[in-house]
């Protein structure tokens, strides 16, 4: 498969494709898009072959080897997604119309570990065959920071800075960070959040640095992390399709329009589904009609900035998919405008009729399916919640709306632990590539 970027005239297919390892290593594109699947495969050979007894590492690796042949063979796609993949999502089923589509069951938690874990697998055998190296650079505050270190643990040609807030760092395994060996630089920059992602943006923006360093993205910028979010609809779809003879419908949260725009692909590649519905919001919301819309939309690609590599968006990949199909907007995306009050009581719902905990994310999901409910209620129609936090992230939360707490998951409480940082740094670009100089003599 080849790819090639948002930008370019309309109608006029004069953007240059690039193989996938070029849009791996090198994601931030000179005219400031980002990279996106040049054409459709179809991918229904291999999605009609898969059933529930095919585990998520052998559909990962028939997958890779599908989208990505001209380059990786299938013992090579096998050999990267086995490396990827100890973790596996998992298909819960509430009834029968209704499953939940768990993406937590990874290390750290969050639905970002099977992207960054595929993605440092695939860079890893990139970069070995180019006898090369690359840095990766991500600010955080959260649990995406642990995902990394995870994603990069053992590998010998991906090294990564983690620029955390003031009194903000957590979830790090001394053995990980570099002075120790490993591959990560866990630093506290004397700032907030939005001070991390500035000094990211600078970085990147520095067309020297980046070459360099080797610079690339572990964000969904990068298309190598979001590819493999289009797995995970393949997956579920290997548990349903013996099951469930209806339409199926997925609904998820809008915190991540990574989620959908890989659902969409997914359903490019020929993955059988009837739409998503998710929580409206300013970016993506419905018109008078009820029909989905974009308003930021009506803004010339040539009159934005380029793509931000501090603050992921999809959103241009989702116009790339509406414009090239108009009918895709109103017929298979349905949002839908969710209070907190709805999405609580959505909570409520799945607590005391399934006893399942949703994070916020998955209970406004639901919120939206239950407000869509002429589009895909009924015993004709399947309904997964894509469930992308471990609930145990959000206890205070759920206690709050039902008086208990999810089981506690003993494996995420160190990473929740506050930790004191070798390394700090102002708030200043010259500190970020004094950093960036260390690490590329290590």
């Amino acid at each position: 498969m080849k790819y090639i970027s948002t930008r370019g005239p309309r109608g006029l297919d004069i953007r240059q494709p690039v193989d996938f390892s070029h849009a791996l290593l090198n994601c931030l594109c000179a005219d400031g898009g980002v990279y996106v699947p040049a054409y459709a495969e179809d991918l229904r050979p291999w999605i009609m072959y898969m059933d529930e007894n095919t585990p998520f590492q052998s559909i990962a690796g028939s997958l890779t080897s599908a989208l990505i042949k001209e380059e990786f063979s299938p013992i090579i796609s096998e050999a990267i997604a086995n490396q990827a993949f100890p973790f596996s999502p998992e298909l819960k089923k509430l009834d029968n119309n209704l499953y939940a589509l768990e993406l937590f069951h990874g290390p750290t938690g969050i639905h970002k570990d099977f992207g960054l874990s595929y993605l440092a697998a695939c860079l890893e055998h990139v970069l070995l065959m180019k006898d090369s190296s690359a840095l990766i650079a991500a600010p955080t505050s959260g649990e995406t920071g642990a995902s990394i270190a995870h994603a990069l643990r053992g590998k010998k040609r991906v090294k990564a800075i983690l620029m955390y807030p003031k009194d903000s760092m957590r979830g790090i395994d001394d053995a990980d960070c570099v002075w120790n060996g490993g591959n990560v630089y866990p630093v506290e920059v004397n700032g907030t959040i939005a001070d991390c992602v500035d000094l990211s943006r600078r970085l990147y923006a520095d067309d020297g640095a980046v070459k360099k360093y080797g610079l690339t993205l572990a964000n969904t910028v990068n298309i190598g992390r979001l590819l493999p979010h289009t797995f995970l609809y393949m997956y579920a779809f290997s548990r349903l399709r013996k099951q469930v003879y209806s339409d199926i419908f997925y609904a998820m949260g809008s915190d991540n329009y990574g989620n959908l725009a890989a659902g969409l692909y997914a359903w490019k590649f020929s993955l059988p589904v009837k739409g998503f519905i998710l929580d409206s919001s300013s970016t993506l919301s419905c018109d008078a009609r009820g029909k989905c819309c974009m308003p930021d939309s009506i803004v010339p690609l040539a009159k934005r900035g380029p793509a931000d590599p501090g603050r992921p968006s999809n959103v241009e990949r989702l116009e790339e998919i509406f414009t090239e199909s108009a009918a895709v907007m109103s017929g298979l995306v349905y949002p839908a405008p969710v209070s907190e009050e709805e999405t609580a009581a959505a909570f409520r719902r799945l607590f005391e009729k399934y006893r399942y905990f949703a994070a916020p994310g998955a209970a406004r999901a639901y919120a939206a399916a239950l407000k869509r409910n002429g589009i895909s209620g009924g015993e004709d129609s399947c309904l997964v919640l894509v469930a992308a936090e471990d609930p145990s992230l959000h206890a205070n939360t759920m206690r709050l709306w039902c008086g208990e707490e999810p089981p506690k998951n003993e494996r995420l409480i160190a990473l929740s632990e506050k930790m004191k940082p070798a390394k700090k740094i102002e708030s200043n670009i010259d500190s970020l590539i004094k950093i960036a100089d260390e690490i590329s003599h290590l």
